[in-house]
């Protein structure tokens, strides 16, 4: 088994995946480094939701910022991020196409 403070380390990561805004910002991030107001804009939450789960998701260290002047522009933080996105949401793709065959009856 992993140290404890290891395993409290992902909790709080799976813990920030478990809100479906942030998430959304994870995927548009996928796409590489965006402003506050392009993610609104691509995410669909507001500037300031936006602001709030960025500060969230900086300080475990899955995003991070980078300041050109008075701009700050967003990344994921490295490649774990971002294989645990893929991840995800190939696991989820698999899980859908399951739960439509156990619909259909197949």
């Amino acid at each position: 088994m992993p140290a404890e403070a290891e395993v409290a380390d992902l909790a709080v990561i799976f813990g920030l995946l478990s809100d479906p805004g942030r998430v959304r910002i994870l995927i548009a991030l996928l796409e590489g480094e965006m402003c506050v107001c392009d993610l609104a804009a691509t995410t669909g939450l507001s500037e300031s939701g936006v602001s709030h789960a960025l500060r969230l998701l900086r300080g475990p260290r899955v995003v991070t910022v980078r300041r050109a002047g008075r701009m700050a522009y967003y990344s994921l933080a490295d490649a774990h991020v971002r294989m645990l996105l893929d991840l995800g949401l190939t696991h989820v793709g698999h899980t859908g196409q399951d739960r439509l065959k156990m619909v259909a009856g197949r």
